[in-house]
């Protein structure tokens, strides 16, 4: 079903629509809202400091033509959004966000329909998210939706750690690493994430770490919207210790990796809060060490 097929459903005149570079403000401003309301209620920080954070973002995601972006209005007001990521055969969804006045309201379902109807008719090998643990709600329709609960997170937080690892040599990623880096990601999770690994290249984000001559590890961003994967622990705590920052609200963790986030904590990191990977269709369970974006 296309975007034009959607009219007005429910009692609140709903109507979806795709979104553009003008959208950036009203929603990013819900985003802000929505993420700090949520957040407040649970006791938890929000994951932006102020709205105009949000906003920079969401200016960034309505111009990149490898996002499908859909805009929520009721009686011509927007009141949310939603992102379907399209750069890679495993799309990943979000942010999506309601205008806390209106949700509970069948707004955030019928976003989420639309992005998996997309979805499916592109036909995508799997669709993931990543969800506030303590948001009941969002995990209770993403599972009625379809998703499956695949790895409890733990966001990490706290100062550039400045250290290494013996043995483990951490470097800039070139173009020239990205046959490595996919036979990796290929090895560790069953598909690549070739087109985000040349955006982080081209932004100088990205990192590689080496060990016995060959590309051992690498991350497009020790951050939020970045990954990593590695062929064992003490590679990611070599990316992680060599990185200058973790921007955002910090870098994502799978917490049954015990050794990992116990190294994490005993170098003075700590856990902000807890979320979820969730996906539909094809899932191979990851076979080595990884960090997911929040995205999957």
């Amino acid at each position: 079903m296309t975007i034009d097929h959607l009219g007005a459903v429910g009692p609140m005149n709903l109507r979806l629509r795709h979104g553009d570079p003008s959208d950036a403000e009203p929603c990013g401003t819900i985003c802000y809202e929505a993420f700090k309301s949520i957040a407040e209620q649970h006791n938890f920080p929000p994951d932006f400091p102020a709205p105009d954070i949000a906003v920079q973002l969401f200016s960034h995601l309505f111009s990149r033509p490898d996002l499908h972006s859909v805009v929520a209005e009721v009686e011509g007001r927007i009141v949310g959004s939603n992102f379907l990521w399209e750069n890679a055969v495993i799309a990943g969804v979000g942010p999506i966000t309601v205008d806390p006045a209106v949700q509970n309201g069948a707004v955030g379902r019928r976003l989420m329909e639309h992005v998996l109807e997309r979805a499916q008719e592109i036909r995508f090998a799997s669709v993931r998210l990543v969800q506030a643990a303590y948001h009941n709600r969002s995990l209770s329709l993403y599972t009625k939706l379809g998703f499956q609960a695949r790895e409890p997170l733990s966001t990490i937080q706290g100062p550039a750690l400045g250290l290494s690892i013996s043995g483990h040599a951490v470097r800039q990623a070139v173009e020239k690493d990205l046959a490595g880096c996919n036979r990796l990601c290929l090895q560790v999770h069953g598909h690549e994430r070739e087109s985000e690994l040349l955006d982080a290249i081209k932004q100088q984000t990205a990192t590689v770490v080496e060990r016995d001559g060959r590309i051992s590890g690498y991350a497009t961003l020790v951050g939020f919207f970045g990954h990593a994967v590695a062929e064992n622990n003490e590679d990611l705590k070599a990316i992680i210790g060599a990185a200058t920052g973790f921007p955002g609200p910090g870098f994502l963790l799978p917490t049954r990796n015990s050794d990992l986030l116990r190294w994490c904590l005993e170098k003075g990191l700590r856990v902000v809060q807890p979320m979820t990977l969730m996906s539909m269709g094809l899932y191979h369970e990851p076979d080595g060490a990884f960090l997911p974006s929040v995205l999957y």
